[in-house]
């Protein structure tokens, strides 16, 4: 219970790498504030969260819109007593060719990932100031954001942004005892991934399930992640044995990626 007495914030909390992070905060001792597009799935989440034993509250928000995440912070101070951990965990894929790919597609992936992150980090940075607590500030990269990969090359580069931004960010708010990490997935079982398994096909015609094998074939442990080892890393980033911890991006792929 490492994390017992924190308030966390999770965004994307109602499905998939979202929804295990928020779960295993909870198991870890913190309260959860729940942030999703979606209302039905993170009530669903709220009660998972409830039945473990911690408070939880929901917010509906796009991450896009910093109003919106300005006031999931104070939503999350307000009704759980406290704020400690920003995990900003919100994201989509874009995939596309870069020859192909359409204005509108490059606007809204930017948004979200990149900006979503940006807003997130500077509501969460000002309302720990406020408190004059020394928390955490998580963001969700990839390792597409130590890797530009074909096809996903958008993607990529918010990706690529949110390490920029995250060592901005550590710079910036050390003097403050506020830290900020990121972690980098890889080939996570998840409807993200039935994503762009599914738009890789149409793209270049391999069977549906061709490419998600062939990036699993290519994992050093022989299986695809699974959400809750994405949340068992996070779980550290947010607990005290990362406090000496900050910018920094590390992978958790099974072994697909090396730098």
């Amino acid at each position: 219970m490492s994390l017992a007495g924190k308030v966390a914030l999770v965004t994307g909390a109602g499905q998939g790498v979202g929804r295990a992070i928020a779960l295993r905060l909870a198991r870890d001792g913190a309260d959860i504030a729940l942030v999703d597009i979606n209302s039905q799935k993170i009530e669903q989440v709220a009660a998972e969260v409830v039945a473990l034993g911690r408070k939880a509250t929901t917010f509906v928000a796009d991450v896009s819109k910093l109003d919106q995440v300005t006031a999931s912070v104070e939503h999350a101070e307000s009704h759980l007593g406290g704020f400690d951990i920003m995990v900003n965990n919100a994201g989509i894929v874009q995939i596309a060719a870069l020859l192909e790919v359409k204005p509108e597609e490059v606007d809204r992936v930017l948004n979200i990932n990149v900006q979503g992150v940006i807003w997130g980090i500077q509501a969460a940075g000002k309302k720990l100031k406020a408190l004059n607590k020394r928390g955490k500030i998580i963001n969700a990269c990839s390792i597409a954001g130590h890797e530009g990969f074909a096809l996903l090359g958008v993607y990529s580069a918010t990706k690529f942004a949110v390490r920029a931004l995250t060592q901005s960010a550590a710079k910036e708010l050390a003097s403050f005892g506020i830290t900020v990490n990121s972690y980098c997935p890889g080939v996570v079982g998840t409807d993200m991934w039935v994503e762009i398994d599914k738009r890789m096909a149409e793209i270049t015609g391999a069977p549906v399930g061709a490419t998600y094998k062939q990036y699993v074939d290519g994992i050093a442990l022989g299986r695809a992640e699974t959400p809750d080892d994405v949340a068992g890393f996070v779980s550290y980033l947010a607990g005290p044995d990362a406090d000496y911890m900050t910018g920094q991006s590390p992978m958790i792929d099974g072994g697909l990626v090396y730098r």
